[in-house]
């Protein structure tokens, strides 16, 4: 499952929000009706995963931890807690708590951006600061490409 582009959106006053129709008709067509909201590990936004996502990106997480290490067993209820499982109402819209709202710094104005198979949900001007300029683009691929080489 592959999302692709981002839209514009807001958050009413009960912080509720509409997943936009393009990203809606991928999950009918995948027929997926639960997802799982939650603040992003590296980002200042929030992720929206199908549960299907969620639970291959947990298995994957809990593969490479050890268990019976408690630091290890920290993070990963750490990662879980953060999750909230979900269904699109009605009429598209799902809600986002206040507590996350603020985690993510999200006020009306909001930015779905299609990373692969999840959603991120950013503040507009978070937003617009972060992905402003592309001015070095280039050079941060290169050197991404350069290292997953070593």
């Amino acid at each position: 499952m592959r999302f692709f582009g981002n839209y514009s959106g807001k958050v009413d006053a009960k912080g509720r929000a509409f997943l936009p129709a393009a990203f809606r008709k991928v999950l009918e067509a995948e027929d997926v009706r639960r997802l799982v909201l939650r603040p992003d590990t590296t980002q200042k936004c929030l992720a929206i995963y199908p549960e299907s996502v969620w639970q291959q990106l947990e298995d994957e997480l809990k593969q490479k931890l050890d268990m019976w290490n408690p630091l290890h067993v920290d993070l990963h209820r750490r990662f879980v807690n953060g999750g909230e499982m979900f269904e699109l109402d009605a009429n598209g819209r799902f809600l986002i708590t206040k507590k996350k709202k603020e985690r993510a710094g999200i006020r009306q104005d909001i930015v779905f951006l299609a990373v692969n198979d999840r959603i991120e949900v950013w503040d507009k001007d978070e937003y617009d600061r972060h992905f402003n300029d592309d001015a070095d683009l280039g050079e941060l691929i290169m050197k991404a490409m350069a290292e997953s080489r070593q």
